[in-house]
């Protein structure tokens, strides 16, 4: 097990820093979940990846502190990754959050298997750069699969790379659209998402030769 990693329960609220591009709908299930008592979190931070980001307003509107770091202000990816990693130290975040983000970001030592990442789709299948948001329910519909569902992983420094730690499927008819693929996924999303955080928080994960064993 990596060192970083919480080997126990918390026992107090995990420190949450979301990392948003889009309407921050992941964001607003993470609160929900934590008003319900299902998920023991507080959010420090909020980052957005542009100004425009729908998810600013829900930020601001739920009180959290939320900061704009964009990109194409940095003059490659490891200052701009450094940018959003100081402040993840500075409200000394447990856990970041990777919530829609569409940056490639590179995770410093420090944060190594402490940043979780939601992928729409069933990783192997349907991963990797340019699949991402309804590209991937697009792909999926296109190759007419009949399961596809999303997955909660470690990142790492590639997209949609890093150990596994939870999968939840959904059926896919053969009359679906992507947008009701969409659907169906972003539901099996609010629920493992919370899920797999909150197994953080009470120390439930450990990696073994890269792989997420999960304790009962």
């Amino acid at each position: 097990m990596n060192a970083d990693m919480p080997s126990s329960s918390l026992k107090r609220p995990l420190k949450l820093a979301v990392l948003i591009s889009g309407g921050g709908t992941t964001l607003t299930n993470f609160l929900e979940k934590q008003a319900a008592g299902e998920l023991d979190i507080e959010v420090p931070l909020v980052i957005a990846s542009r100004p425009d980001c729908g998810g600013i307003a829900k930020a601001q509107a739920a009180g959290l502190r939320c900061e704009v770091i964009c990109r194409r202000d940095y003059e490659n990816r490891h200052d701009f990754s450094a940018a959003v990693f100081d402040l993840c130290r500075e409200a000394e975040i447990d856990l970041v959050t990777l919530a829609g983000y569409l940056s490639l970001i590179h995770i410093p030592e420090d944060y190594e298997y402490r940043v979780m990442n939601i992928h729409p789709a069933l990783i192997p299948a349907f991963c990797g750069q340019g699949y991402y948001g309804h590209k991937v329910h697009e792909a999926v519909v296109e190759r007419g699969v009949k399961i596809s569902g999303c997955t909660v992983h470690f990142a790492d420094n590639e997209y949609d790379h890093g150990p596994i730690i939870g999968q939840k499927s959904v059926p896919v008819k053969g009359t679906d659209t992507p947008d009701q693929v969409a659907a169906n996924v972003f539901q099996a999303e609010c629920e493992l998402y919370p899920q797999m955080i909150q197994l953080f928080v009470e120390g439930k994960i450990r990696l073994v030769d890269q792989r997420v064993v999960i304790e009962e």
